[in-house]
């Protein structure tokens, strides 16, 4: 493989991490954007939970972001530019596949598990550390990364994954992890 391509699909992996930082940690949490159509629709996300925007609004920032960054990314590297795009809208997807499933499933493995844990630690724990969703990986670099202990998770926002149906208790194979407050 082309060494300027696996440059391209790192650099656009990268670079859609930094950006989900980014926008969830000072778009979507600092008060100066709370306004921001960002902001509004993660606040209702930790406020209901399971809410998540519509697909139609991401389609709109993908297609829009993707469109804007080929016109600064061809001209720059040509082809090269094309697959940088490509990859980091891909992972975009990634996210909002990982994202939804985190919120719907309960994780199989060690990643998923991890990924669930970090998350709902922000969610539950204190909003103000673990943005990355995907990775820790910026949240090292800004110091926001904060290790997860048992999560307290409010019945009101309990995750359905979560549950036993026949105790409406945590699961057990959760109970080290999770507690219900």
């Amino acid at each position: 493989m082309n060494v300027n391509v696996i440059v391209a699909v790192a650099a656009g992996v990268l670079t859609w991490t930094l950006l989900e930082y980014i926008i969830h940690r000072w778009m979507s949490h600092h008060r100066r954007f709370k306004r921001t159509p960002f902001a509004v629709e993660h606040i209702r996300h930790h406020i209901e939970g399971n809410y998540f925007a519509p697909t139609w609004k991401k389609a709109i920032f993908a297609t829009l972001t993707a469109a804007g960054l080929s016109v600064l990314a061809v001209p720059i590297a040509g082809a090269t530019g094309i697959v940088y795009v490509a990859s980091m809208m891909t992972f975009y997807f990634m996210y909002e596949l990982l994202h939804r499933r985190e919120h719907t499933h309960a994780g199989i493995g060690p990643y998923s598990r991890w990924a669930r844990r970090h998350h709902f630690h922000h969610h539950f724990v204190d909003g103000r550390v673990n943005h990355g969703v995907t990775t820790p990986l910026w949240d090292l670099i800004f110091r926001t990364y904060q290790r997860p202990t048992v999560i307290p998770v409010p019945r009101k926002l309990v995750m359905e994954w979560l549950l036993d149906p026949a105790t409406g208790d945590v699961r057990a194979a959760h109970a080290e992890t999770y507690r219900l407050r």
